[in-house]
């Protein structure tokens, strides 16, 4: 049995789909237009109210980490390892094909890393658009590359925030 939820976004449309093992899908409808403030329409699954509410954190900049439960039993043990190293890129970073390939222990598999990116099914959440060119150029993204500029433009400027308030501090 499967439960979804849509949430609106800053980027558009959201889609969320959970399972009883957890998360396994958040689909941005980049075709959509409409660039509202992230907002749910009520779920009874626990999974996808938490969901919902960590993704209003992370659109108001409040949340760098996400926690829930994930479902990734469809992809590889390959895919899998990609999907893990991408969790490891921090929030306003990022990293290169190159370096989750070197990181999964396959430094020849920079073509697979980047397939097993295109093919991830939780985005944002495992973070895919945290990967850019190994010359530091933006490479393609399934939501679409401005919305890729612009999550990779939120971090970072709720990175520099951070970094101001511990400044200050």
């Amino acid at each position: 049995m499967q439960w979804t939820v849509e949430i609106s976004s800053p980027i558009g449309p959201i889609t969320l789909t959970a399972n009883e093992h957890g998360l396994c899908e958040v689909r941005i409808q980049h075709e959509h237009s409409s660039k509202t403030q992230a907002t749910a329409k009520k779920s009874t699954d626990p999974t996808l109210r938490e969901a919902a509410r960590q993704f209003r954190a992370y659109f108001a900049g409040e949340l760098k980490h996400f926690d829930l439960p994930l479902d990734t039993r469809l992809g590889t043990n390959f895919q899998q390892r990609v999907w893990a190293a991408l969790r490891t890129i921090h929030f306003g970073e990022t990293a290169s094909y190159r370096d989750i390939a070197r990181q999964i222990g396959s430094p020849n598999a920079v073509r697979a890393v980047g397939a097993a990116n295109g093919r991830n099914p939780l985005a944002i959440i495992v973070p895919c658009h945290r990967i850019i060119g190994a010359d530091g150029s933006l490479t393609g993204y399934a939501a679409g590359l401005d919305n890729k500029r612009w999550l990779l433009a939120h971090e970072a400027r709720h990175s520099k925030n951070d970094l101001l308030l511990s400044a200050a501090n």
